[in-house]
């Protein structure tokens, strides 16, 4: 029997392939209904969405979802990124990203890119610009130059602006893969 993980990972990447798709195991089902692959729970109903007959891929998840962390987790392995916040009917955003290569794509709640500067903060003490950790802004790449968290407020500050961040709010950034 498939386990969940495999079970999301099948229904990511047959909506990325805009395929049909029916699988399930004792949580999830996943399945194609007129041209919509959906993820459901029999306690939740449809978790996350995907229309196959439109050319660009977008995946709607279910924000107060039970599943919505294994989803975000495996949504980024594909280079799928939130973007924007919830629609009306409760839903995330996900949509495509190009990624620099040697990079991870992250998305996390503010507080573990935070957690993962401290570890870098060595490194970035030293003269140039550091590129292990970039966040997004303006739809680009940038250096995160300082990282500074105060009153639950996390500030970013990188080549071009600061940016502020809720310390319970999700952040998009990318980490450098090692070798």
């Amino acid at each position: 029997m498939l386990s969940n993980l495999d079970l999301v990972r099948e229904f990511v990447g047959s909506s990325i392939q805009k395929k049909d798709i029916l699988l399930a195991n004792r949580s999830l089902t996943a399945q194609t209904v007129y041209n919509i692959n959906n993820l459901a729970t029999k306690a939740e109903g449809v978790i996350a969405t995907v229309q196959l007959n439109t050319p660009l891929t977008e995946f709607l998840i279910l924000s107060n979802s039970s599943h919505w962390e294994l989803l975000n987790q495996t949504l980024p392995e594909s280079n799928y990124i939130l973007k924007g916040n919830i629609d009306s009917h409760g839903f995330y955003h996900y949509q495509y990203c190009q990624i620099p290569n040697n990079y991870r794509l992250q998305c996390t709640k503010s507080v573990v890119l935070w957690r993962t500067w401290w570890k870098y903060r060595k490194n970035s003490l030293q003269l140039g610009i550091q590129s292990d950790l970039l966040i997004q802004t303006r739809d680009s790449w940038y250096p995160i130059r300082d990282l500074i968290i105060s009153n639950g407020i996390l500030y970013v500050k990188t080549l071009g602006s600061e940016i502020e961040i809720d310390a319970d709010d999700l952040v998009i950034w990318l980490s450098k893969i090692c070798h």
